[in-house]
């Protein structure tokens, strides 16, 4: 479980991105963060693993504080996924997806043999193995990402707008690929996006966020879609004035009956 007490984060330059945030993540589920730019989705992400420190309050990980963990050893134990992939580009596909547990001491073979092996569960097949990063697709790409997230076998797994920079086809196909591993591993998995049909698409639980960190409505994606909280969450949804979206099957409709996003 991660858990925001009454965190917060200002810079240098007087800017507020998160602002006395109390979340809870629950263990084993999706929990996405969706907002606009500049709203601290990122700077919330990147509280957890510590590559940023709050200016006061807290976040624990099972109860405990990440400001008591060894920053390295913290960084090591939970998966990150980002963006563009964020490959080295000087490693194989196989090493890159070996970094983590060859940095906690797993020898070469065996971190290159568990990586082949997470190369087949992220849908790669292993002749990829050796190519470069730019001998791969974007899609590819992404998906080495997750299989370096997953190498350690980490509990938690972060993931900053991992699919954003993909075509809509290949990043509808990655979310499912994400679904299927999730039923198959159960991590708890914290995941930012822009894109309200993603979050839709992928989230146990909704967080909506404002500017400045601060929570605008969180609940499952059925909670939010039937009850919007307030004018800036219908905004949010695209609803133009309406106050709820309805499910027909499992694809989520706006009242004039256009389709915004697909429950899980």
């Amino acid at each position: 479980m991660i858990e925001f007490r009454n965190a917060s984060k200002s810079y240098d330059d007087g800017t507020l991105a998160v602002s006395d945030l109390d979340l809870t993540a629950a263990s084993h589920e999706i929990t996405v963060l969706v907002g606009s730019s500049g709203c601290g989705k990122t700077t919330m992400l990147r509280m957890v693993n510590r590559l940023v420190t709050p200016t006061s309050g807290q976040v624990l990980i099972d109860d405990v504080d990440v400001a008591d963990r060894n920053p390295v050893e913290l960084r090591r134990s939970i998966g990150y996924v980002m963006q563009n992939s964020g490959l080295l580009p000087h490693r194989t596909t196989v090493d890159n997806i070996a970094t983590v547990p060859v940095l906690r001491g797993t020898s070469v073979r065996d971190a290159r043999k568990h990586a082949l092996e997470l190369m087949e569960i992220v849908g790669l097949d292993r002749s990829m193995a050796r190519r470069y990063p730019w001998q791969l697709s974007g899609g590819q790409q992404q998906r080495v990402g997750v299989a370096r997230g997953l190498a350690a076998d980490p509990n938690i797994l972060l993931m900053d707008e991992p699919f954003g920079a993909v075509d809509p086809i290949v990043r509808a196909d990655l979310q499912r690929e994400l679904l299927r591993l999730q039923a198959e591993l159960g991590k708890t998995i914290l995941f930012v996006t822009h894109d309200i049909a993603e979050a839709i698409a992928l989230g146990d639980k909704i967080v909506i966020l404002m500017k400045g960190g601060r929570i605008a409505q969180q609940g499952s994606p059925a909670e939010i879609m039937a009850s919007p909280k307030d004018d800036f969450v219908t905004s949010f949804l695209g609803l133009d004035g309406a106050r709820s979206l309805h499910v027909d099957g499992h694809l989520v409709v706006d009242p004039s009956g256009r389709p915004v996003g697909r429950l899980a």
